[in-house]
């Protein structure tokens, strides 16, 4: 599960505060209080429902927001990369509050990416216990067989990692470019999950687009777009990741 948790420290300077320098001497000294406690530690880690105080003044929070991104190809899953190439926050320019993505696609798979701010929104939506379908479009090199494709619900090992689909459905077979388009859907989301998977069973996947995600999709979007949930998505979207909804 991504950690969505941030140093103490950082956290304090991007409000704004004082510097982040600054920041680590009052903690050291004992002038920094996370639910009310005194916190020392320079290593510590909070996330975004914590409450935090320096100098007995509380830090604003931020109002949760949520948005859907129709990520494109090419664009790293974080909010910065040392090697100057696009992240998905680039297309959310307009946006003041430090948001990060929940979860992640591979730099060469395209479609929904949530991002938002509210923590355990995030973490809801990535445990696997609530089993939220997340559906990819994948193009394959190959033919695989019904028996083949039975063995992803099975499940398939790599890297010492069981790689599952919970479902499976083949959209399209061209016999004359030995290629297949198959719909895949997943509950957890493993890094390259599908890829590997694939690989496995000898068949490389040549294109991947995940178009839904939950209740979510990509209805009248191009790569590139974003919107914000309404408040209706985020209720479902919370909906689907509750104890009322974990299969017994």
């Amino acid at each position: 599960m991504t950690d969505t948790k941030e140093r103490l420290q950082k956290v304090i300077a991007q409000s704004g505060v004082t510097s982040r320098r600054k920041a680590e001497k009052l903690i050291v000294d004992g002038k920094v209080k996370v639910n009310s406690k005194v916190v020392t530690e320079l290593g510590t880690k909070v996330s975004p429902r914590d409450d935090i105080e320096v100098n007995g003044v509380r830090l604003e929070k931020e109002e949760p927001v949520y948005y859907l991104l129709y990520k494109p190809r090419g664009v790293i899953s974080s909010l910065k990369d040392d090697k100057g190439r696009k992240v998905v926050t680039d297309y959310l320019g307009g946006v003041k509050e430090r948001i990060y993505p929940i979860g992640r696609l591979d730099y060469d798979t395209s479609g929904i990416l949530l991002l938002t701010n509210d923590g355990e929104f995030a973490n809801q939506l990535m445990h696997p216990k609530y089993e939220i379908d997340k559906t990819y479009v994948a193009k394959i090199k190959g033919i695989p067989s019904k028996k083949e494709l039975y063995q992803l619900r099975k499940g398939v090992r790599s890297d010492n990692e069981l790689l599952k689909a919970v479902k499976f459905k083949t959209l399209e077979i061209d016999r004359q470019k030995n290629t297949t388009i198959l719909e895949l859907t997943l509950h957890e989301g493993k890094n390259r999950h599908i890829r590997r998977m694939m690989d496995t069973l000898g068949y490389p996947v040549m294109k991947l687009k995940r178009e839904k995600y939950g209740l979510l999709d990509l209805h009248g979007m191009q790569p590139g777009d974003c919107r914000p949930l309404t408040p209706h998505e985020v209720k479902k979207m919370r909906h689907l990741a509750s104890d009322k909804n974990v299969k017994q």
